[in-house]
């Protein structure tokens, strides 16, 4: 059984620049049940995310850059959003799974905030980091409050006339149910990246699997990828990688808490230890104990708001090996990366427990903020990783 041990805060966790309200242990929120669904009318659509997008642009005076970044299947725009002047490199995306959208909403938070504010804190962050964000990144899957994209088979071949043999990808979705797959079908687009940013798909890497690497079929992959490539053009790497996701219902290991949400910094096997030498190309990049560095500061963020729910936090599973996301591909190019993994789909929690767990990821990504702007991160000892409890599927489980 590992020890749930509360790892000393950093410096950086000494003025937090956006302070979180702490909310109380007494009240655990709803209690919802897989396959449940509230409303989510309190989370914001597309449409809404554009207008919030100008009004924090305009408001901010120059400080917030606005640009459409790429186009989804169905022909929206994919927005990327900068602030920031720094030479360090943080990239944050959200909803690259249609129905997590509380990430969504956190980013936009700390837009406002960053773009307006004229505090010391924030000119230290502006002036060490260049931020981007990509809010919504699965626009179609949003507007339509599901996982996958909607795209069809076909479309890919289209595009690629080189797979009109190939079968359909392992992560395409085309089954009948509560999403309607068999009539609008569509990819998990968080399977679809590759640790090669230039590779071109091949007929002979399909269907492909789990533990393998995607194929850039999905123009909403292409888009991160290309912007990913960008930022590597112009400062020489992306130091940070963030991606915001949701879960089902663990617990934290050894304790009846429910988890509030799961962190991690693994998602291939090490290219320098055993059974990574299918990785050994990106060897010499990869940089497990920065990541571990980085999910310290989110750990540490959270467990200094004290006895509450902001401190149920655990690792993600740590044996997956998915160079098909767009983590492992990131983690493989160099990047520090950092997975959120809040509890609940939003259908699941809907609006009883929105501001709960925005704060929550506001919070951690915060963490993430200071420390890199001001170094601290980098004091972390990465073992420590280690400790934080893990996530278990039954209460008081190992």
């Amino acid at each position: 059984m590992k020890k749930v041990w509360k790892v000393l805060s950093s410096t950086a966790l000494a003025a937090s620049l956006f302070a979180v309200p702490t909310v109380g242990s007494a009240d655990p929120g709803p209690s919802p049940q897989q396959g449940e669904n509230l409303s989510i009318e309190g989370f914001i659509n597309y449409e809404e995310l554009g207008k919030k997008l100008e009004q924090i642009q305009k408001s901010s005076q120059g400080k917030v850059s606005v640009e459409t970044a790429g186009y989804t299947n169905q022909g929206r725009g994919i927005y990327k959003v900068s602030v920031g002047h720094g030479e360090k490199v943080v990239l944050i995306q959200s909803e690259i799974h249609g129905n997590e959208k509380t990430g969504t909403v956190a980013l936009l938070n700390i837009l406002q905030n960053l773009g307006s504010s004229n505090s010391p804190e924030a000119k230290k962050i502006l002036d060490e980091l260049t931020i981007v964000f990509i809010p919504m990144m699965n626009v179609d899957g949003s507007e339509l409050s599901r996982r996958a994209n909607d795209m069809d088979w076909a479309e890919v071949v289209a595009k690629f006339p080189q797979l009109a043999n190939a079968k359909p990808a392992w992560n395409y979705y085309s089954y009948p149910g509560s999403w309607n797959y068999d009539k609008n079908p569509g990819f998990d687009v968080n399977r679809d990246f590759n640790p090669d940013l230039n590779y071109v798909p091949k007929a002979e890497d399909f269907p492909g699997a789990s533990n393998k690497h995607g194929w850039y079929i999905t123009p909403e992959a292409q888009t991160v990828r290309d912007v990913y490539k960008d930022l590597k053009g112009q400062f020489g790497k992306v130091d940070v990688f963030v991606d915001l996701h949701h879960q089902g219902f663990p617990y934290v290991e050894g304790t009846d808490d429910r988890v509030t949400m799961s962190i991690s910094g693994k998602f291939v096997t090490n290219p320098n230890s055993p059974g990574g030498e299918k990785y050994a190309a990106y060897a010499d990049n990869f940089n497990y104990d920065f990541s571990r560095q980085l999910n310290l500061a989110v750990y540490n963020a959270l467990q200094a708001k004290g006895n509450s729910l902001f401190t149920n936090i655990s690792l993600y599973d740590q044996t997956i090996d998915l160079p098909g996301t767009a983590l492992g591909s990131f983690a493989l190019n160099g990047s520090g990366t950092v997975l959120f993994e809040v509890s609940g789909q939003t259908q699941n929690f809907g609006q009883k427990q929105r501001g709960q767990l925005v704060k929550t990821v506001e919070t951690g990504l915060m963490g993430i903020i200071n420390g890199v702007a001001d170094g601290s991160v980098n004091q972390l000892n990465p073992e420590d990783y280690e400790d934080i409890p893990l996530s278990v599927r039954t209460p008081g489980g190992l």
